[in-house]
């Protein structure tokens, strides 16, 4: 099969790939709130607790994975969150950002908002000088986030965290915050999701201190795409078409840290062989590596975790049904 062939190919396969998973996380959060519901007394049906919604509690992955490099102690309460956190971290560093551009049920989210808002006309441009500080928001969440979990906690406050009560209810309290918020959470939830209608991929662009970190480690990653600037036309159709609104035309190589690893610029490029992704070494690159090796090597760390016993909760339900039953008079330690 052609290279070309290939590369027309890439933007359904990336649909396919971020719906499959955001179908699946919906059906972890169906289970979820069904196990929420039994574990709370409000329904009679048992229903098993679904280990990957530990995905959606990164700041505890984070906490686990200093508590890991500090002690050699894998999180027995949420393996699966540290688990997926390590293998997105993994994907960052040698793969760009493929976890965002492939997986992320948060980054499809948005995506499809971006497309909705562009098909209604209501999708507008931010100029530069209010994207620009915008755009740092993310990684001040970062900094911040990094500085008190990081730099401030001891192994003594990590170990004290990790068998908390909070640490225990961690994703009941994350569901609970969706299902019954504030007027002050639900207002501000309301406005973003209004405005990613409005602002392109504002979520992932703006505030996704998640989607920083892996930014960051994306800087070192063998794959780039690069721009031969002779056969191009300036067409900025690549520019256009790119979720992080990165300026392709006027780079010879993309190693910008907001790009995903989507590949949406290569089919839309009208020269052939214009743009290319590549490797140290090898000037061109099979497009469809990329996503192969992202969906393939996230999938590997969910089959090591689940022969090595780092999928699953220690903790027995009846445990999380105990403390799931005081979630209103738990507090953050």
């Amino acid at each position: 099969m052609k290279l070309s062939l290939n590369i027309n190919h890439i933007p359904k396969l990336r649909f396919v790939s971020q719906s499959l998973f955001a179908v699946f996380c919906l059906i972890t959060g169906l289970q979820f709130y069904q196990f929420y519901l039994w574990a709370t007394n409000a329904s009679a049906q048992i229903s098993d607790r679904p280990p990957a919604v530990e995905a959606f509690l990164p700041l505890g992955a984070l906490v686990s994975l200093k508590r890991l490099l500090l002690s050699g102690e894998y999180d027995t309460i949420h393996p699966a969150g540290l688990t997926i956190f390590l293998a997105a971290l993994f994907l960052g560093l040698f793969l760009r950002k493929g976890f965002c551009g492939w997986i992320c049920p948060i980054g499809f989210a948005s995506n499809l908002a971006e497309k909705i808002g562009r098909k209604l006309y209501i999708l507008q441009t931010i100029p530069f000088w209010i994207d620009l500080p915008l755009l740092s928001l993310k990684y001040l969440l970062l900094a911040a986030f990094s500085w008190l979990i990081l730099w401030k906690m001891n192994l003594q406050e990590l170990t004290s965290f990790h068998y908390s009560s909070y640490n225990m209810i961690s994703d009941a309290k994350m569901l609970h915050f969706f299902l019954e918020p504030s007027r002050l959470a639900g207002s501000i939830m309301l406005i973003l999701v209004i405005l990613s209608f409005i602002v392109k991929n504002l979520w992932c662009r703006y505030l996704c201190p998640h989607g920083a970190l892996l930014g960051l480690l994306a800087i070192l990653s063998p794959f780039q795409i690069k721009r031969d600037q002779n056969l191009c036309i300036n067409c900025k159709k690549c520019e256009v078409i790119c979720p992080a609104s990165i300026q392709v035309p006027s780079r010879q190589t993309v190693r910008n840290c907001e790009c995903i690893g989507c590949l949406e610029c290569l089919p839309v490029c009208p020269q052939k062989e214009c743009l290319q992704l590549t490797l140290p070494g090898k000037p061109t690159v099979q497009a469809f590596l990329l996503p192969v090796l992202v969906i393939g090597f996230f999938l590997l760390f969910w089959l090591l975790a689940r022969i090595t016993g780092h999928w699953q909760s220690q903790i027995s339900a009846e445990t999380f049904q105990h403390f799931y039953q005081q979630l209103e008079s738990i507090g953050h330690p």
